[in-house]
């Protein structure tokens, strides 16, 4: 099911995650998007964001997003949102990840939206 608005983006992502199915999440991204899944990395591409989201849903554990902002200036979106993900770590641990993203949004020709930069990591993307 394809976004019919920027912030569905985020309700489809979290489904998508929560399901386990990366096959759904890669369908969110432009062909050449940009996804920051940590600070100081960016991957181009489907091809490279299939490893990188993989690496989380390997994680385990559920995912929530919570839309905080959404800015539409014709075709293009920038949105924010809070996520947090809790998992169990191998020992038995809590495990508990999260950040305020920062992300850009196209409409397609079709009407549809489509991630085309996903700052997962939001301010810290810089690194150190």
């Amino acid at each position: 099911m394809p976004a019919t608005s920027p912030e569905q983006l985020h309700r489809l992502f979290e489904e998508a995650f929560n399901a386990g199915d990366l096959d759904a999440l890669l369908a969110l991204y432009e062909p050449d998007a940009a996804l920051i899944p940590e600070p100081g990395v960016v991957v181009h591409g489907v091809d490279q964001i299939g490893p990188a989201l993989k690496g989380f849903l390997d994680v385990g554990g559920k995912m929530k997003l919570d839309t905080k902002k959404v800015v539409i200036v014709g075709d293009l979106a920038y949105l924010m949102n809070r996520w947090s993900l809790t998992a169990t770590n191998d020992d038995g641990s809590p495990l508990e990840m999260g950040a305020v993203t920062a992300e850009v949004a196209r409409r397609q020709a079709d009407g549809s939206w489509l991630y085309v930069i996903d700052n997962a990591v939001g301010d810290l993307a810089a690194g150190d």
